[in-house]
């Protein structure tokens, strides 16, 4: 089956892509000496994990269920970071976990001797107060009044009693020099304990595998960081694994006229790219312009109630017609993992795309999905 015998809605997976993506990753590790780890709350189909662990060291998970399925898929480290952990979890994460990184002073004396007792290398997670995303402060942890990590005035005086490691995690979706521009911030704020423990950790939000993304500097100042300290480095991307490694093929099911033309389609913004409201951005389409760029432009919109559940305006080179299907690019990160059923909207089925372009069905997914969440 091809990508255009698919059924829709469906996220395919090229799997190609997704190799190549770590492929570079796997450079970056062996030419900086450090470890990445894949953030699974971007990218999460462990069907592709046995590819996946051959490139990178392990996984990182933001709570007791991501970190389960990691040590049941993914050999490798398994890492846990949470603003705050429940007891009963804690029970759980004692005996699958590596390394856990708590976020506050009070959590890490709450759980830390007992995640050491059982073995676990214990972390901090840092706040530099050093904001480099602009005004885009939905994705920004450290923008004012955020919960995230600890300020260099409410560092414990016993830090260096507790802690095996120190964590950071300032970025999302840039590149090698807002890396650059945060480590100075933490080397001029923490260094000292930087000296003094056995690992960083400089968490995710690094595009390594996007086009332009300057490869080299981040193997420098990783390397440099390393080198100065005699740490061991971890980075953690979510979206570099799987970027532009996927694919949302959808159809159209209706067009409505009210001003300009309005695509009907079976996918979703609200329910099967939720990204796309909550940042918002505007998805690459297979054959999709700027809106009025070519000579036929639409809105593309979905089968929900919810009037702004529209993905946005397009145009193409020719009309298009009812039962024609689009391609959404960049479909493999934030999709599925953050996907849900709102109004009965059915959830995409999931496929593998091989080198050849043939696509191998993962799962689907019916009416007891949509019920069995429901009581």
């Amino acid at each position: 089956m091809k990508l255009e015998q698919v059924p829709t809605p469906a996220y395919v997976i090229d799997l190609a892509k997704l190799e190549a993506n770590c492929r570079i990753l796997q450079y970056v590790q062996e030419e900086a000496g450090c470890k990445v780890l894949l953030a699974q709350k971007a990218y999460s189909l462990y069907k592709t994990y046995p590819l996946i662990s051959q490139y990178l060291s392990g996984t990182t998970a933001s709570g007791l269920y991501e970190a389960k399925l990691a040590r049941e898929e993914f050999p490798g480290e398994v890492h846990v970071f949470a603003p705050a952990f429940k007891d009963e979890d804690m029970e759980e994460l004692l005996g699958i976990t590596d390394h856990i990184v708590f976020n506050s002073e009070r959590q890490l004396r709450k759980h830390g001797a007992r995640c050491r007792d059982a073995g676990i290398s214990v972390g901090l997670r840092l706040n530099p107060q050093c904001s480099t995303q602009g005004d885009h402060a939905l994705y920004d942890p450290c923008a004012p009044g955020s919960r995230f990590g600890v300020t260099l005035d409410k560092i414990p005086s016993d830090l260096l009693d507790l802690v095996d490691g120190l964590h950071f995690h300032t970025l999302c979706e840039q590149g090698a020099d807002d890396l650059q521009t945060t480590l100075k911030a933490v080397e001029e704020q923490f260094g000292s304990y930087l000296h003094q423990v056995k690992w960083l950790n400089m968490g995710g939000g690094h595009h390594i595998t996007r086009e332009g993304y300057d490869v080299d500097l981040l193997i420098s100042e990783i390397k440099r960081i390393r080198e100065t300290y005699n740490l061991e480095i971890y980075i953690e991307p979510g979206e570099a694994i799987a970027l532009n490694a996927g694919y949302l093929a959808t159809e159209v099911l209706d067009i409505v006229e009210n001003g300009m033309e309005i695509l009907v389609l079976d996918a979703s913004a609200t329910c099967h790219m939720p990204d796309v409201l909550e940042m918002p951005y505007r998805p690459p389409l297979r054959n999709g312009f700027e809106a009025q760029e070519k000579a036929h432009t639409y809105r593309l919109s979905s089968n929900t109630c919810l009037t702004g559940d529209v993905i946005g305006d397009y145009s193409f080179e020719n009309p298009v017609q009812i039962g024609d299907r689009l391609y959404f690019e960049d479909m493999a990160i934030y999709s599925f993992v953050k996907n849900n059923t709102f109004n009965g909207i059915g959830l995409p089925s999931l496929y593998l795309m091989d080198e050849q372009g043939d696509c191998s069905l993962v799962k689907a997914f019916g009416y007891q999905d949509f019920k069995g969440r429901l009581s």
